[in-house]
């Protein structure tokens, strides 16, 4: 660990998706939180991880104060600097926005975070019905003073982060918008009215994301957040595994071009990738001129939510993460110093077999290589 590393900030993407809501009771069944989905996992092939069972947390309700003050001291301890909270906006109607307000009710944790507005309509795509529509983002008729009315409290808080004295904010698809660039004009004019010194807002390279970084910055972004793992850097599928779901893959393309997806449940299907290839690939790719912010993911497996699809990308080795960790805070050390972010991907994301929160195989691993690269934040 160097002076640099220790001067970067580490902020873990979270998931408030781990308590009952009237919604999802309403699209899943009484009781469903994301423990659900965690709960009921099984391993598809030899060797495969699953279920992720969580250790010192074990399976928390974030409601409880109590919970959400032990994830602050957990990740505070291993050098994560901050939380980037999921946030569910549509038109003003909000989704599981009870963690994030209870914190800024209660007063704590004194932890630091920030938003990232998810910004994509809810569709059963969980359970291999896509078509079906739980709800629906219409950003044609999205109002962005209105939706900064709503953050300013957010934005007030003394543990919201900035940089440059602006409040940072990231948004999801940038791709569903039919006029990104007025948007942003608009969010920046609402900000200083409401005695902000502007934001400072990223643009999240998602799976969807197609633009070149010059020109997602001349959209109106700041900076970009490099989200991870995207489908540049995992490539090709393993053989083994590709072959061996051929057929139901098959099946599945036949049912969707006859239009019959939304009425027959897909076949169950794997697309496995090597993790040790995804950071090379990562650590190897070129240096942007634009502001980016790199991103880096312990695992992923998201079998546990996807019937057929899931993308599963294991690892067991949490010096490949730290490895990674390491080249994130290189690309970011020549910053100045409060553009110096790396963002990990995720602190609690468990139905996708990716969380630096302790699981029963491997503990606090991968919290200790986050403390191996840039120390603790105890104060």
């Amino acid at each position: 660990m160097n002076n640099k590393d220790k001067e970067s900030r580490v902020i873990a993407f979270y998931l408030p998706q781990f308590h009952p809501i009237p919604e999802n009771n309403k699209w899943w069944g009484n009781g469903f939180t994301e423990w659900t989905n965690v709960a009921k996992a099984r391993p598809k092939f030899w060797g495969h991880y699953q279920p992720h069972i969580p250790a010192d947390l074990g399976f928390y309700d974030l409601r409880m104060a109590e919970t959400r003050i032990a994830q602050a001291e957990l990740a505070r301890e291993y050098g994560v600097n901050g939380f980037c909270y999921y946030h569910y906006w549509f038109n003003g109607k909000m989704l599981l926005e009870t963690p994030i307000e209870a914190m800024i009710k209660e007063g704590q944790p004194d932890f630091p975070f920030c938003i990232c507005w998810a910004n994509e309509s809810w569709s059963r795509r969980w359970d291999g019905r896509e078509n079906e529509l739980l709800i629906r983002q219409d950003l044609e008729a999205y109002n962005p003073e209105e939706h900064l009315d709503y953050l300013k409290h957010f934005f007030a808080d003394i543990r919201y982060m900035r940089i440059n004295d602006k409040p940072l904010i990231l948004i999801y698809r940038i791709d569903q918008f039919p006029d990104i660039k007025n948007i942003l004009d608009r969010w920046r004019k609402k900000s200083v009215l409401l005695g902000l010194s502007g934001l400072y807002i990223c643009a999240v390279r998602s799976h969807m994301h197609r633009l070149a970084d010059d020109e997602t910055i001349k959209l109106g972004f700041d900076a970009i957040v490099d989200f991870e793992p995207h489908s540049s850097t995992m490539q090709k599928p393993n053989a083994w595994h590709y072959l061996r779901y051929f057929p139901a893959r098959v099946i599945n393309y036949l049912s969707k071009s006859i239009g019959l997806a939304g009425f027959i449940p897909q076949l169950p299907v794997l697309n496995v990738f090597d993790y040790k290839k995804l950071l090379l690939n990562a650590i190897n790719s070129p240096t942007s001129t634009e502001r980016k912010f790199p991103c880096v993911v312990p695992s992923w497996d998201k079998s546990a939510r996807r019937r057929a699809g899931a993308t599963v990308i294991q690892n067991h080795d949490p010096k490949l993460f730290e490895l990674w960790l390491r080249n994130a805070s290189s690309r970011v050390s020549k910053y100045p110093k409060d553009e110096r972010i790396i963002f990990i991907n995720a602190w609690n994301e468990w139905a996708e077999g990716c969380h630096l929160e302790p699981d029963l195989r491997h503990g606090h691993q991968f919290l200790e290589a986050v403390r191996n690269v840039f120390g603790s934040k105890k104060h």
